[in-house]
């Protein structure tokens, strides 16, 4: 008979004595049980202790955390987490050095612990904290532990960052200036003020008057800091109010930046990006990764401006920019002198250009986006590559009517294309890491990324030989040869041209005729009986991959866990398919963590069930709010709202709303015997389909995640391409052949001799 689901067998130990074997009950108080438990060792004042883990991060025990208790856990007695705060405290502020040190760096591990935290800083414990950092008389190790601690207690987000004093942020900010500090001084200098910066408006300014982006660019060429650098660059970027970011100008060629802008722009910063990070003789992590895209995404934003800016056609310097494109395309220096000829004359070479609007092209600039920067682009081109736009110019006009590019209407639709496949003006993504090398690889990359895709575009326009009707097209065949290429990741701009030089018109055609195949092909009845017949085949073969993937383990992020690369645990199957091991991590595994290491397990005929989604027990909190439809969706109106009307300073409050959905559509929780729960969030969605999947292998069930049927659809169409291979440009008939007539008699014989 099974036990009671609220009692629980646990091992408690406690230091020079034997452990103690005691079914908990849940519904008992812990302070009951902790009574009994000290009674067991003849220790008074019960209210003084505390249990906590004894493995993996030895998190103290509470009323609310108990039920996270697991059937042979080993738990230890400890004290209170009062007392031990107030204990600690007592020996950060003695005078002996060796003791503070020793406190010091209990204190940076235990600060991780909620429990222990609030009651730390319920004795002013931050504060004492800051007043050591800003004595400025720790050093070394001492110093390094205290940063930790008062790092990880701010992280709990129970004291508000606008209570740091500006001493405190002089201090800090110090350290990082300094030319000869310890690495794990400056990792976490960097981290509290990168964390100051997101989490307060007012400290933002504080800190920006301390700490300049171009004096984080000397910490660049050090690999163990780097990531922190880069990520407070970002971040001083992001909460830069919107006029300290960028201003308008009116020449592109000239550009008035503000200090962030030139900042992101200057040759100095990226060339040390490029040198000692990209190109470094270090693999980038998936956190450096992250930090970069988020980087490209912000420099791309400063280009939103322009996008979002319409052309006045009354403006006269914006008229001249397109005066200055007409005269170096046709060398306007010899215009007649009348105003009528000049005005024909203007007319004509305007419809040469390629703008939809002849008489008075700036009206092909009024809409948003692209806006200004279209034309922005098509003056770099003019005057950068001068060469390369006369003879795209004059190669169109010399062409007959209906076969000519129109420079101008493909300059200003490339333009939105490219803001759209870059994402000009959106938000970085919370878990995205798709940065681009080769965006680091010059100092103005988006205007030659630009020329390169115009030429690709005039080139592909001759391939197919289009026509002005044919204008839709081409841009949907120039968008998939630029997202192709993109997808491959080129190193540089040259890398690229390479990229699209073998993605010409024809093979466009060529890859969507092979992915057409898998859809259009093999529809006659013999072929969808033979792949019924197959297909059996082919799920017993994904089967045995998921679980064999699962034999493999995987590696899961804790859920609410405020600091990326924190905490972990791990999860992988018994080679014999009964039993799920897992178990706490200290840091991400780099391959396979042995059975030995994962300390829990879950036998595979106690799981009753997998839910994902909404239905997870860890998700079903934080969704409650959308039970209400009235309230989500006066939510919705109000976000768009924001959007709308916000600066991009403003609505980066708002990612954590997308955040949650990312998290909801990648959790799944493993539901087994008694009324227990193992949660899950993937790392990735591919990691979520094969662990939704193996696990509904494991209870028999279907498999019925996106990865499944793209991986049965990729399977079943290889295999039935190698079974007809014989059969190739032989028409198989709709039916069966017809059975022949009975002959008129049977009377004959087949002679064999």
């Amino acid at each position: 008979m099974p036990p009671p689901a609220d009692i629980v067998k646990v091992a408690i130990e406690w230091p020079g004595a034997n452990a103690q074997l005691i079914e908990m009950d849940q519904k008992r108080p812990l302070s009951s049980i902790i009574r009994e438990v000290c009674d067991g060792w003849s220790l008074s004042g019960s209210e003084q202790f505390a249990l906590r883990y004894a493995d993996g991060p030895q998190l103290y025990i509470t009323e609310q955390s108990r039920g996270e208790i697991k059937n042979g856990t080993i738990l230890r007695l400890a004290i209170s987490p009062a007392r031990a705060a107030r204990q600690l405290l007592e020996r950060i502020q003695s005078h002996g050095i060796d003791a503070r040190l020793e406190a010091l760096k209990e204190l940076a591990k235990l600060s991780a612990d909620p429990t222990f935290a609030a009651e730390f800083i319920n004795m002013e414990g931050i504060g004492t904290l800051a007043r050591l950092v800003e004595s400025g008389t720790h050093f070394g190790e001492m110093l390094a532990f205290t940063l930790t601690a008062f790092l990880e207690l701010m992280d709990h987000g129970i004291v508000s960052w606008d209570l740091i004093s500006l001493s405190f942020i002089k201090q800090i900010a110090g350290y990082v200036n300094q030319p000869m500090v310890d690495v794990s001084i400056l990792q976490r200098s960097l981290a509290i003020l990168e964390s100051m910066v997101l989490n307060s408006h007012s400290l933002y300014h504080r800190v920006a008057q301390e700490i300049t982006v171009g004096q984080l660019i000397g910490h660049l060429s050090n690999q163990e800091i780097q990531t922190y650098a880069i990520a407070l660059i970002n971040a001083l970027f992001l909460k830069a109010p919107e006029d300290r970011r960028q201003e308008e100008y009116t020449n592109p060629l000239e550009q008035h930046l503000t200090e962030m802008a030139s900042t992101l722009a200057q040759k100095h910063l990226r060339s040390i990006i490029l040198n000692h990070v990209i190109r470094g003789n270090r693999p980038i992590k998936a956190e450096m990764a992250h930090q970069l895209y988020v980087l490209q995404v912000l420099t791309f934003n400063l280009l939103e401006e322009r996008m979002m800016t319409k052309m006045d056609p009354n403006d006269q310097a914006q008229r001249d920019i397109i005066f200055e494109l007409r005269r170096i395309a046709f060398d306007g220096e010899n215009d007649p002198t009348g105003t009528e000829k000049r005005k024909a004359m203007y007319t004509k070479d305007y419809k040469m250009l390629g703008f939809t609007n002849h008489v008075n092209p700036a009206m092909d600039f009024t809409q948003t986006p692209p806006g200004m920067l279209a034309l922005d682009n098509m003056l770099y081109l003019a005057k950068v590559h001068q060469d390369t736009y006369i003879r795209i110019v004059l190669e169109n006009s010399s062409r007959e009517d209906k076969h000519e590019c129109p420079f101008g209407r493909c300059a200003i639709e490339l333009t939105r294309m490219l803001c759209e496949i870059l994402q000009v003006g959106e938000l970085p993504n919370e878990g995205c890491n798709d940065y681009h090398p080769m965006f680091f690889t010059h100092d103005r990359a988006w205007e030659e990324f630009f020329c390169v895709c115009i030429q690709l575009l005039n080139k592909t326009w001759k391939e197919m030989r289009a026509t002005a009707e044919d204008f839709n097209k081409v841009m949907q065949v120039v968008r998939e040869q630029i997202t192709r290429a993109l997808a491959m990741k080129p190193s540089s701009l040259d890398q690229l041209k390479n990229k699209l030089r073998g993605l010409n018109y024809s093979e466009i055609l060529r890859l969507r005729q092979s992915e057409r195949m898998s859809q259009d092909d093999f529809q006659s009845p013999p072929i969808i009986e033979l792949r019924e017949r197959i297909q059996p085949e082919i799920l017993e073969l994904i089967k045995q991959q998921r679980l064999n993937r699962l034999c493999e383990g995987s590696c899961f992020r804790k859920l609410g866990n405020r600091r990326r690369q924190e905490k972990f645990w791990f999860c992988r199957l018994s080679l014999n398919h009964k039993v799920l091991h897992y178990g706490d991590l200290d840091e991400s595994p780099q391959g396979e963590v042995p059975f030995e290491q994962l300390s829990d397990k879950i036998p595979v005929s106690d799981i009753k069930s997998v839910v994902t989604g909404k239905d997870c027990p860890h998700m079903k909190e934080k969704s409650a709010l959308k039970q209400n439809k009235v309230l989500m969706l006066f939510t919705v109106i109000l976000v768009t709202w924001l959007f709308v009307h916000s600066s991009l300073a403003q609505r980066v409050t708002f990612v954590h709303v997308c955040f949650f959905q990312e998290v909801l559509e990648l959790a799944f929780s493993v539901l087994y015997d008694p009324d227990e729960t193992l949660n899950f969030v993937a790392p990735t969605k591919y990691d979520y389909c094969i662990w939704t999947d193996g696990l509904c292998a494991l209870l028999g069930r279907e498999m019925g995640s996106d990865l499944t049927r793209s991986d049965l659809d990729t399977l079943i169409s290889m295999e039935m391409k190698l079974r007809l291979l014989d059969l190739e440009n032989i028409t198989i008939p709709e039916a069966p052949p017809p059975v022949p007539k009975e002959p008129s008699s049977y009377n004959f014989t087949y002679n064999y001799s």
